[in-house]
């Protein structure tokens, strides 16, 4: 089997599997959908980046000294229906790079990143990525069971907020928006300012 250096070596059309992914040697960062190649938008801006940074540090502070972690892309997540035990990378279609996922089983966990669903994983939405994060994305971590799905709209100042329900389907939970305090539902002791999350430089 040939070398593949170079994301044209590739055929969009084809199915491939996490075990390919790995022996992939070029720059273009990339998700596996199901076996179809996703583009990843080019570097997040500088908006993207400072919210992702501010609700990382908020969520790790509160989880120190606690099982969980919390991992900021980019991180390989490794997806398939949890009726499954876990996969060998050949049988791994999906591979994904959420902005910030929280893991509480540490099983799941490898040198590689997660085989497995997070408990909690966070999007932030951008022109770009949308379709991607609010439709596609969405129904792939509801099918894989992750427990609780924000969707991040910077240019909204709101949060979304998804919680897996006992059949297995997402319910809106909670719609923040502006200076309401978003709180997952998994740590119902941590309370996220929004004020702070979105505030920028022009703000001070």
């Amino acid at each position: 089997m040939s070398k593949i250096t170079e994301l044209s070596q590739l055929d969009l059309n084809q199915t491939y599997s996490y075990a390919d992914y790995l022996t992939w040697q070029f720059n273009e960062a990339l998700e596996l959908i199901k076996g179809k190649i996703m583009l990843m938008s080019p570097a997040p801006n500088v908006e993207h980046q400072r919210i992702e940074r501010k609700l990382l540090v908020k969520i790790d502070r509160h989880l120190n000294g606690k099982k969980c972690e919390v991992f900021p892309a980019p991180f390989d997540v490794r997806l398939y229906d949890r009726k499954n035990s876990m996969l060998v990378s050949k049988d791994i279609h999906t591979v994904v790079q959420p902005d910030l996922c929280v893991v509480c089983n540490p099983d799941i966990l490898d040198k590689q990143g997660c085989n497995g669903a997070p408990d909690w994983i966070i999007e932030i939405v951008s022109q770009g990525n949308s379709k991607r994060d609010v439709q596609i994305k969405y129904r792939l971590y509801q099918e894989s069971r992750v427990q609780e799905y924000w969707l991040v709209y910077p240019g909204q100042h709101a949060i979304h907020q998804f919680v897996l329900d006992d059949k297995g389907f997402y319910q809106l939970k909670n719609m923040y928006a502006d200076d309401d305090k978003a709180t997952p539902t998994l740590f119902p002791d941590l309370v996220i300012d929004l004020t702070e999350v979105f505030e920028t430089w022009s703000d001070k």
